[in-house]
């Protein structure tokens, strides 16, 4: 049977990590894969967290399963970090996933099975792994414009024109702050005019949240997401605690159904924990009982929320830097928008063939599209980055 097997396509960051691994040179830059990273280049485990597993390993008397939804005090906590008051929480089904990815595919799985006809309308560019996994699960996709590399901002006119597409029952992916791979976000203005043109057209909006906290604050980057549970019937929210707590191994994360009709509640959180079920049954719990007990403790929810904005205004003085340096070199201000963009990402308007360039020349590692890591800089790397932008002739 396996003899009918094919090689599948490399992941290209994960492929871009090992070359820049396999890489000799001493002065080598990796702004590939999407981690943050201190200036030292250390991904570290926040203080809370650390206190909070020091907590557990003191009081935990059992490893036995929580439940097929995880720990109801992690949805609880959640729902309340990313909805705020938005909704009232017998509007919210939600289930505990094996990170952000997991919350999208458990998604994609709720969607084929309510809707198996619809369609699901993605930003371009976006995330690659959200391709990846609606084509293996054989949904159709949808492309809207969104990024403008003339203006290196959103293509707003371009997304509406292109979301008068849709259908009643297609699903509109949509990300919740510091959009991946461009960093370029929605306004709030175009977040109403985009919740008003999905309900005419009946549709459902789905949004992937994986980086709360990381561009404007807690609450800035919760605004929009917030906004669309308070004014569409019907709502999915996959939301990643990876990043803003830092645990990229223990795959946390969760995904939000809001019903705005309460009798529909009970319903969906049967058909969520269903799909937990069939694909893992329990969902983890060491990363997710961390995020509890951060969330639901006054003193280490105010450490993680000082070192989040520790972390959150280091990469905006990253920004502020680069664009500044750019400005510098190259007497244009056509670099001011990577201090504009918010989160770890940006695209810098480099071709595939100046980015190899770069690769080669100067041991800067990105992805082929020109999406950098910011926080894999620091301010000693950031001059190396622009010089070899400007050499490159970006």
């Amino acid at each position: 049977m396996f003899e009918q097997l094919k090689e599948k396509p490399a992941d290209k960051i994960l492929a871009l990590g090992q070359a820049y691994r396999e890489d000799p040179r001493a002065q080598k830059i990796d702004l590939g894969v999407g981690v943050y990273k201190t200036p030292e280049g250390v991904t570290p485990v926040m203080r809370a967290v650390k206190a909070a597993e020091k907590q557990l390993w003191e009081v935990e008397t059992t490893k036995a399963y929580t439940a097929l939804a995880g720990d109801p005090a992690f949805a609880d906590a959640m729902i309340g970090l990313v909805l705020g008051k938005a909704v009232t929480r017998d509007q919210v089904a939600a289930i505990a996933t094996p990170g952000g990815t997991g919350a999208v595919r458990q998604a994609f799985d709720l969607i084929k099975m309510v809707n198996p006809g619809a369609r699901v309308f993605v930003s371009d560019p976006t995330w690659p792994n959200h391709l990846s996994i609606l084509a293996h699960m054989g949904i159709e996709v949808v492309m809207y414009r969104y990024f403008d590399p003339e203006t290196v901002g959103v293509d707003f006119a371009g997304m509406m024109a292109d979301l008068e597409g849709l259908r009643a029952g297609d699903v509109v992916l949509l990300h919740g702050c510091c959009h991946n791979p461009t960093g370029a976000n929605l306004n709030l203005t175009e977040w109403r005019a985009v919740v008003e043109l999905l309900n005419a057209k009946g549709a459902l909006p789905m949004i992937d949240i994986a980086y709360q906290g990381f561009g404007d604050g807690l609450d800035e980057d919760a605004a929009a997401v917030r906004y669309v549970a308070a004014n569409c019937p019907e709502v999915l929210i996959a939301a990643s605690c990876s990043k803003n707590f830092g645990i990229y191994r223990e795959r946390a994360g969760i995904l939000m159904a809001v019903v705005q009709d309460r009798g529909l509640h009970k319903v969906t959180q049967g058909n969520l924990a269903y799909l937990n079920r069939q694909n893992y049954s329990f969902p983890p719990d060491h990363g997710t009982r961390l995020v509890s007990m951060v969330l639901g403790d006054d003193a280490l929810r105010a450490d993680w929320k000082a070192e989040l904005e520790e972390v959150r205004l280091g990469m905006l003085r990253l920004r502020e830097q680069l664009a500044s340096e750019l400005q510098r070199l190259s007497g244009s201000d056509r670099f001011g928008f990577i201090a504009q963009h918010r989160g770890m990402f940006s695209r810098l308007g480099a071709t595939p063939e100046q980015v190899a360039r770069m690769r080669e020349d100067h041991a800067i590692y990105m992805i082929g599209d020109s999406r950098i890591n910011i926080a894999g800089l620091n301010a000693a790397t950031v001059p190396v980055l622009a010089k070899a932008m400007i050499e490159t002739g970006v």
